[in-house]
């Protein structure tokens, strides 16, 4: 994990002298928030020795198992780092986490019920959700870490994207099979994606790449609570598709493979952030996403990372995700956050905001992509590309952080 180093002998000992006594003695600064001994300015979501997070994510829905394994690797995270460094050497992590099932309206309900009580959100899963909270994020000064990919997210300075957008993701996964031969110039993309920002943006992404190799793309729309794909698979084959691309959610993805293989459609299936779990190599699709599918994603698989994969299974019992993966890299974009807003002296959520767009670039020690907060512009250019094998969390790296050449001349949102 990476974390700060540790602060000098006589410092530390100060602290831990004050949090023996419960934390700083506070005074008020006649501005609603109130100023620690230590000279930081602390408001909303602290209380004594203690920084509330909240997490609005999904533990039911269509991407429960990306959810859980995120909610979860987040636990880890803090309960780690409470038993060690701690926040500025002084403040626990707590976490107020609420199930919205990727239901909109719940997810902005939830909102309401926990803005008045955390810091920040280290957590917010699904596009529309983020989307709709973006007005209350701003006017809370709510510094918020998406579960989402969205172009539009990056354009609310609250946001702090972990990973490249889905346009990006999708150029990425697409020159990589470009470069490595699995298709060719002026290709067919047959595009099977959701109503909506997740999508929307991937198929951005693949009509961009088309318009650079003389490809075409045929496109194919679905909703989230669609699950046959038959008739979507059936179209691409009947358009003679050279690869499927996909921004769908996991269980569409299987129905895609396995329709696919049924129908002898033998070509690759192109796919970006999140729309994998391991668990469908239990399906009757199993082969043929072993056999065909690519994945961008914006965090390494564990065989980059063996030793969070470990630690997770040292205390969790399932079948990890790259969920897991991605929760160990926000809390540590979070924890670097939260200690620029120390050393800055402000911990109110005004503070925190202004630490987040000053920090630069942003590194996880490799979890995820290297990160840089511009208002508007994707976090990153690069992505990992990985297939679907039978090892934990599903997923094989297949490149480094990889950037598609055609990456430096997209224009984001255009």
């Amino acid at each position: 994990m990476n974390t700060n180093k540790r602060r000098a002998i006589t410092l530390a000992s100060a602290v831990l002298l004050v949090t023996a006594t419960g934390c700083s003695t506070k005074a008020e600064d006649g501005g609603g928030a109130t100023t620690s001994e230590d000279g930081v300015k602390i408001g909303r979501g602290i209380e004594g020795d203690v920084i509330s997070l909240g997490s609005l994510t999904d533990l039911t829905g269509v991407f429960a198992a990306l959810g859980t394994d995120i909610t979860n690797a987040q636990a880890l995270y803090w309960k780690t780092l409470n038993a060690d460094q701690k926040i500025c050497d002084t403040y626990t992590v707590e976490e107020i986490v609420k199930d919205h099932g990727y239901d909109t309206q719940r997810g902005i309900q939830l909102y309401s019920s926990v803005k008045e009580d955390v810091l920040a959100l280290e957590q917010t899963i699904g596009s529309p959700i983020n989307t709709g909270l973006a007005q209350q994020l701003e006017a809370d000064s709510m510094v918020n870490i998406p579960g989402a990919w969205a172009q539009s997210l990056t354009e609310v300075a609250e946001n702090t994207v972990v990973g490249s957008t889905y346009e990006v993701e999708m150029i990425n996964v697409l020159d990589y099979l470009l470069q490595e031969g699995e298709i060719e110039e002026g290709a067919k993309i047959g595009h099977i994606y959701f109503e909506g920002e997740y999508g929307e943006g991937g198929l951005a992404g693949s009509e961009f790449f088309a318009e650079q190799h003389d490809m075409e793309v045929v496109e194919v729309q679905i909703q989230p609570t669609d699950t046959d794909m038959t008739a979507q698979v059936t179209k691409l084959k009947s358009e003679d598709v050279d690869v499927i691309a996909m921004t769908v959610a996991p269980g569409q993805t299987a129905s895609i493979a396995g329709v696919a293989a049924a129908s002898g459609l033998n070509v690759p299936l192109a796919g970006n952030n999140p729309v994998y779990a391991p668990g469908l190599l239990d399906t009757p699709a199993g082969d043929a996403l072993k056999a065909n599918l690519y994945v961008a994603s914006p965090v390494a698989p564990f065989d980059q990372k063996p030793e969070i994969l470990k630690a997770y299974q040292a205390e969790y019992d399932n079948d990890p995700t790259l969920g897991v993966m991605f929760g160990f890299a926000a809390a540590d974009v979070m924890r670097q956050i939260l200690e620029k807003a120390c050393e800055d002296g402000d911990l109110t959520p005004e503070g925190v905001l202004a630490a987040k767009e000053s920090i630069g670039t942003v590194d996880t020690g490799g979890i995820a992509v290297p990160l840089e907060f511009v208002v508007g512009e994707s976090p990153s250019n690069a992505s990992y590309i990985f297939k679907a094998d039978d090892v934990p969390g599903g997923a094989v790296s297949v490149s480094d952080l990889y950037e598609g050449e055609d990456v430096a001349t997209f224009v984001q949102g255009g």
